[in-house]
């Protein structure tokens, strides 16, 4: 752990950046034909939202990716820096910013088509030197270790981070890909982490088991700390002993479930950082993830002053 309070460090994200084009239903989506929708524009990539609800959140972090030369990359590094987020995004000539394409169903289920765009050239030499810092901690988006165009820049970031003697965290990017490059890649890629962040569909993929204890604790003997979210249900914490269980917070009205899984991560990650015990690191999870449900798009309300987000997590 890193040193609590207002001496905490830097929280390290390296991950991808997306413009997200959400489509919300008004009813049920009928193939082959026209339904109604409204449609919006946001920023995204599982990363880069992460170190925006975690800016919000109060915590100092510097995000690192990589966006095109284009209008939509410069409003989405804008944003980040907007959330107080220390954006470190290098410029891509040839490719353009991620984009992201959201159809949510009017029950609130979303479903995502993704064009990476510059995120899958993201190299080992785009982490600022700057940013290792012995006492600060990395977060990996598990997209970043997916994709085979950017694992590298990944795995250097890792590296570079053991080498600083950094605490590291990775996520399990989404169940499909997973199930694609194969969980014995991904973790062998992500040797070295300290805490592994996943939902319930990635630990089936990783485990064979759909019992999250079960799950969790043969986890346990890859990471020795981890965490497993069950969708709107309860999460898990796990450090070899008996999991500790914390159920989630509905949110007061359900909107959008795009960013809760990001929203979720910043929030247990804040809180661990601070030395919370995993209780209440779960719980300030579940109240951030119950904050992003009730939003449209994958991202924290715009605007909050840097000052007023530490209140956040006791009102």
């Amino acid at each position: 752990m890193i040193q609590s309070g207002d001496d905490m460090s830097r929280i390290i994200v390296v991950g991808d950046l997306m413009t997200d084009t959400v489509a919300r239903a008004a009813r049920a989506l009928v193939q082959g034909s026209v339904t109604p929708a409204a449609v919006t524009v946001h920023g995204g990539g599982s990363g880069a939202n992460i170190a925006a609800w975690l800016a919000a959140d109060g915590a100092e972090v510097a995000f690192v990716g990589r966006r095109g030369s284009d209008t939509a990359g410069r409003t989405r590094d804008m944003e980040l820096k907007a959330y107080g987020v220390d954006a470190r995004l290098a410029v891509d000539p040839g490719q353009p910013t991620g984009t992201c394409v959201v159809i949510v169903t009017h029950k609130g289920d979303h479903t995502m088509l993704c064009d990476l765009g510059a995120n899958a050239a993201l190299s080992p030499q785009d982490l600022p030197d700057d940013l290792f810092t012995h006492g600060s901690h990395l977060h990996v988006s598990g997209y970043t270790l997916l994709n085979e165009g950017s694992r590298p820049a990944a795995v250097a970031a890792m590296e570079r981070a053991g080498q600083a003697e950094m605490t590291i965290s990775v996520d399990g990017g989404s169940a499909a890909p997973l199930e694609h490059v194969g969980p014995g890649r991904f973790l062998d890629s992500a040797d070295g982490a300290t805490l592994l962040l996943l939902n319930g569909a990635q630990a089936t993929v990783f485990t064979g088991s759909e019992d999250p204890v079960q799950a969790i604790r043969a986890l346990n003997a890859w990471c020795a700390e981890v965490v497993v979210k069950l969708g709107p249900d309860d999460a898990l914490y796990a450090n070899g002993q008996g999991p500790v269980r914390v159920p989630a917070q509905p949110p007061k009205k359900f909107v959008d479930g795009t960013g809760a899984g990001g929203a979720f991560r910043a929030g247990f990650l804040h809180s661990w950082l601070d030395n919370k015990p995993p209780a209440e690191a779960l719980a300030h999870g579940h109240w951030l993830a119950a904050r992003a449900l009730g939003r449209v798009g994958a991202r924290p309300a715009p605007g909050v002053p840097r000052a007023a987000r530490k209140l956040w997590r006791w009102t």
